[in-house]
């Protein structure tokens, strides 16, 4: 583990959550998918099930995408809009049999606040580490999702997607093609 378990959390969250609405459509068509999402991804405190949280949700992934893109001023200016905007108050809370870790703003915030908080809250501690290169755009040409590459050596390239495999499949085709007399 590079980070502590909530910012790699919040990190794979955010980034999951910015990659709802990509090249593929969108994922969150629903509360139902908003569910899904909060359950995969281990949220706990308030979730209203409504069409109103969802486009909230759904209201926060352009500017979660923009730090992907963006400058470490520019990340900065945004993390810091995030937390002043949520009104945050960084505390220890342990919670479900996770160890002690970071919210800062109440369980009963709503769930497009917690998210942003969560992922301002993680990327703070990129900045602070010098470690925003770890936030990367998926290398397959033909897919614009993010990726937090947490691997030791800063190696990975392609988002959960299947781009890896896809970015194999080509280049193994292109080696037998090449091969042929």
């Amino acid at each position: 583990m590079l980070f502590a378990h909530d910012t790699e959390g919040g990190l794979i969250a955010a980034a999951a959550l910015v990659n709802t609405a990509g090249d593929q459509g969108e994922a969150l068509p629903d509360v139902a998918a908003l569910d899904a999402f909060f359950a995969e991804y281990g949220w706990s405190g308030r979730h209203e099930h409504t069409e109103a949280e969802l486009r909230s949700v759904r209201d926060l992934r352009p500017r979660l995408r923009r730090i992907w893109h963006a400058d470490t001023d520019e990340i900065v200016a945004i993390v810091n809009g995030l937390l002043r905007e949520a009104g945050a108050l960084p505390q220890f809370v342990r919670h479900d049999d996770e160890p002690y870790h970071l919210h800062a703003v109440p369980l009963d915030a709503p769930l497009a606040t917690r998210m942003a908080v969560e992922a301002a809250m993680a990327l703070a501690d990129l900045v602070r580490s010098s470690e925003l290169g770890r936030l990367r755009v998926c290398d397959h040409p033909d897919c614009d999702n993010v990726l937090v590459d947490l691997s030791k050596n800063r190696s990975r390239r392609y988002c959960d997607a299947g781009c890896g495999n896809r970015a194999a499949v080509t280049a193994y085709r292109a080696r037998r093609a090449a091969a042929r007399p």
